[in-house]
């Protein structure tokens, strides 16, 4: 088996816009994303801690590392996933985060599953 499939994580995100939290004319633009994170490797993994970038349209970046995401640590048997929603807040209609997942699989292998670019966009604003 090669390691590669081995060790694989699977992550989807979806991001939609929350008016009722953002406030426009003070440059608070809320987003919650949805991601879901599926074990499509062979072995069971467990999620320890996060690595966000979130950037505006400014190119202001922040920089967020955590342990666990939403207070917890799912172990993922393999083809099981684990889905959360949580929030961010930018300056700007438009922005976009990436990031990664730092895992440890049963064997005690340490890894990254990366987090694809997803955009955070106002409805109407992005073509």
């Amino acid at each position: 088996m090669a390691e590669s499939r081995k060790y694989h994580i699977t992550v989807t995100p979806v991001a939609r816009y929350i008016p009722d939290q953002s406030d426009e004319a003070a440059g608070r633009y809320v987003f919650a994303y949805t991601i879901t994170i599926a074990n499509t490797g062979t072995v069971p993994a467990q999620l320890v801690s996060r690595h966000w970038i979130i950037t505006d349209a400014n190119d202001a970046v922040q920089e967020v590392r955590g342990i666990g995401v939403v207070g917890e640590q799912p172990l993922l048997q393999p083809g099981q996933q684990f889905e959360y929603t949580s929030g961010t807040a930018i300056a700007t209609p438009v922005g976009s985060m990436r990031g990664s997942y730092q895992m440890v699989a049963d064997d005690g292998a340490h890894f990254e599953a990366e987090v694809p670019e997803f955009s955070l966009s106002m409805p109407r604003v992005l073509h």
